[in-house]
């Protein structure tokens, strides 16, 4: 069956992984999920399963728990819009979906930034987007080298 006659319900099962992620970065782009709000909440879990750390060791420690957030969460994302591609373009190539997949990735990732640099307590960074542009690589990468030793024909789309 060709993507154009699908369903509504094909297409939301396609699409809607994409909106979630986009709705939750729009969440955590708000001024209450700045590192001044975060901090005391992480530092409070963080302890109880590593016991008390320092307040310098604490900042750094913040610095990498909210760093891999970005990573993770955006890469995340990036396989969100690489299924969605997939799953809409059924003959492309794996490489064209990855790439408009991270297109996507890097529109929301650069966005967002910009949101932030209207915020009081939140601050813009192209350092930022090219963090979440890696962690869309990064797992994209990993689906990629997945589906060529498990899935080889599945990724070359022959059925």
């Amino acid at each position: 069956m060709s993507s154009n006659q699908h369903g509504v319900r094909y297409w939301v099962k396609a699409w809607l992984p994409v909106l979630l992620c986009v709705c939750v970065i729009a969440i955590e782009s708000q001024e209450f999920m700045g590192s001044d709000h975060t901090s005391g909440p992480f530092r409070m879990i963080f302890q109880a399963i590593f016991g008390h750390v320092s307040n310098a060791r604490w900042e750094v420690i913040h610095v990498y728990i909210r760093k891999s957030g970005h990573f993770l969460g955006y890469g995340t994302m990036g396989l969100a819009w690489l299924r969605a591609w997939w799953m809409t373009l059924p003959h492309s190539r794996f490489m064209h979906d990855a790439m408009l997949g991270l297109l996507g990735t890097a529109t929301i990732a650069s966005a967002d930034e910009f949101h932030q640099t209207f915020l009081p307590n939140r601050t813009g960074s192209p350092w930022d987007v090219l963090l979440d542009c890696t962690g869309a690589i990064a797992l994209q990468l990993v689906v990629y080298l997945f589906m060529r030793i498990f899935r080889p024909k599945r990724l070359a789309r022959v059925d």
